[in-house]
């Protein structure tokens, strides 16, 4: 008998539906209150002094890489580039297209599937300007290695959190150990607000320069004392309209940051229900012969959970056998991404071997995780997987 296990459920009750009736009757939609409220307490809960809510993960990255680019000095026009690991989502790397920036790509981490740190040095020249850490399906990379590698060559590091919301390294939530790091809110991720994400940073300036690219490049949000405003009378009539950056629309809604300040309250207890989740997934599949899971690098959050096989053939067979009986499956985000097509319309080099994030991108899959109780949908699973290699 086959049941349902999506990749994807919502988590809300009366309490979201709440807020956005509120919200609603407030008369006040666009970036207000609610979002300045969900800013201050995301940067309390994980661990930085600013957060910047946007219109999703995807617009944080983009615009994190600009204000990159935007407050690195640049000694020449040579084109600069940023390393990163062959294994994201698609837009850790097309920022890069409008940026005109050139990607390194080198291969992952065989357990946490995170960059490997021991492949960077052999990547970066005069013309690098950052590390891009993606932290993957709720695992940290290994930061700690990373941020001595980026302090030892005058570069940054970046983090893109968005699927490890609630990780942590030693006692530290990823996504506060880079100069910057994005993070999403997107409907199947640890914090549901349909759309939405935000960018964290412990530094004044480029929280600045994140607020005014957020809104067309505009100053209205930034105090006098900002370097980024020619004029320091804030209410003057000139200076109420004062634009210094090519910044265009990321600003998110009100509603949507009600939300997110529901969720905020629930988030210890649905990441609890995740690990327990993952507890029960680990002990059924650990032992599994022909199976290896990821091994994450400190205290995941449990994004998903991923499978990899021994070949693509039972992989693709694997993948048939779950989507039949109502359990859904998806590739590993999105396998090497370098056998993307997209990668066409970017500037790169491929500076290692990618024989990691290949054994990824053919024998890997994953299947959801959420903050319910999937005790029953995990061994439904397990023995379908079971059974098969029994047969074969």
């Amino acid at each position: 008998m086959s049941m349902s296990f999506p990749l994807a459920m919502d988590n809300w009750d009366d309490r979201e539906t709440q807020a956005i009736i509120s919200t609603l009757n407030s008369n006040r939609l666009t970036m207000g209150q609610n979002v300045r409220t969900f800013e201050r307490e995301l940067a309390e809960k994980f661990g930085s002094r600013f957060a910047v809510m946007v219109n999703s993960g995807s617009s944080a990255n983009l615009l994190m890489l600009t204000a990159l680019k935007i407050s690195t000095t640049m000694k020449d026009d040579s084109r600069k580039n940023i390393i990163v690991p062959a294994l994201s989502w698609s837009t850790s790397f097309t920022p890069a297209y409008f940026l005109d920036l050139e990607l390194r790509f080198v291969d992952i981490d065989e357990n946490h599937f995170g960059i490997s740190h021991e492949l960077i040095n052999s990547a970066i020249d005069e013309n690098t300007i950052a590390i891009l850490a993606v932290n993957i399906l709720g695992s940290a990379c290994n930061l700690n290695e990373l941020l001595k590698i980026a302090d030892e060559n005058n570069i940054w590091l970046l983090e893109d959190n968005c699927e490890s919301l609630g990780a942590s390294l030693g006692g530290r939530y990823t996504g506060s150990f880079g100069k910057m790091a994005t993070h999403s809110s997107f409907y199947s991720h640890h914090l549901n607000t349909m759309e939405g994400g935000w960018i964290t940073t412990n530094d004044e300036d480029l929280y600045d320069v994140l607020r005014s690219l957020r809104a067309h490049g505009w100053t209205r949000e930034l105090p006098a004392t900002s370097k980024l405003r020619r004029s320091k009378q804030v209410d003057n009539f000139e200076a109420l309209f004062e634009f210094v950056l090519p910044g265009l629309n990321f600003r998110p809604l009100e509603i949507e940051a009600s939300i997110g300040l529901v969720q905020l309250a629930k988030f210890n207890e649905m990441l609890t229900i995740r690990q327990l989740n993952a507890n029960h997934f680990t002990s059924l599949f650990k032992q599994l012969p022909g199976v290896r899971l990821q091994e994450p690098h400190g205290e995941s959050s449990w994004f998903a959970f991923a499978l990899i096989f021994e070949n693509k053939d039972i992989r693709d067979q694997i993948a048939i056998l779950l989507q039949e009986n109502g359990v859904e499956c998806r590739p590993v985000i999105t396998g090497n991404f370098t056998r993307q097509e997209a990668l066409k319309h970017l500037h790169y080099k491929i500076c290692s071997n990618l024989t990691v994030a290949d054994k990824v991108h053919d024998c890997g899959l994953y299947i959801g995780n959420h903050p319910v109780d999937l005790n029953q949908e995990l061994t439904y699973t397990y023995n379908l997987i079971s059974q098969f290699f029994q047969r074969t």
